[in-house]
């Protein structure tokens, strides 16, 4: 769906693992990562477009991850004029607004695949530190990777620390007497 001023709904997923680290995933035969990705299909609301896309691009059902936040508003961003793809006279979409969705990882990493669809978006993936992705995306997708992760980052580090706390627990000592 391409709205009226020319960009294309679409979601953004970013999945951490209890350590604090993000999936970062590599494009199919290309030396690009990013972020799983997908468009928002008419009639689609952003949640159901963020769950197909998670299971296409990286083979996660609903059941392998926790949503724990949602970005509060559209962010977007602009494609160079070199991949805006036009229908003469005009573009077809400018760039893309995307609602961001912060996930939790509940499932073994095994679970993690690109053999759903018959045309996979990554072929590699890995995890990587908070931070990361905002250096290493292409740059006209860094101020909106720069604005989600930040949107998330007390959530993402509240589960990072939960899981901290539950496996640094110290077995209680009994009183002395």
């Amino acid at each position: 769906m391409i709205d009226a001023d020319g960009y294309r709904s679409n979601v953004g997923i970013i999945i951490c693992n209890k350590n604090g680290q993000v999936l970062w995933a590599k494009r199919f035969g290309q030396h690009s990562w990013q972020f799983p990705q997908g468009g928002i299909k008419e009639g689609e609301t952003p949640e159901k477009a963020m769950y197909r896309e998670l299971y296409e691009e990286v083979g996660l059902k609903p059941e392998h991850v926790k949503v724990v936040a949602s970005s509060r508003q559209w962010l977007r961003y602009k494609l160079p004029k070199r991949l805006v793809r036009w229908e003469s006279p005009a573009p077809i979409c400018i760039g893309q607004k995307q609602r961001w969705f912060l996930l939790q990882l509940i499932a073994k990493e095994e679970q993690i695949g690109f053999d759903t669809c018959g045309h996979p978006e990554f072929d590699d993936w890995r995890w990587v530190t908070y931070w990361y992705p905002v250096r290493q995306v292409v740059s006209f997708k860094r101020d909106v990777y720069r604005r989600a992760l930040t949107e998330f980052a007390h959530a993402a580090f509240s589960l990072m620390h939960r899981t901290d706390k539950k496996r640094n627990k110290r077995p209680r000592r009994g009183s002395y007497k």
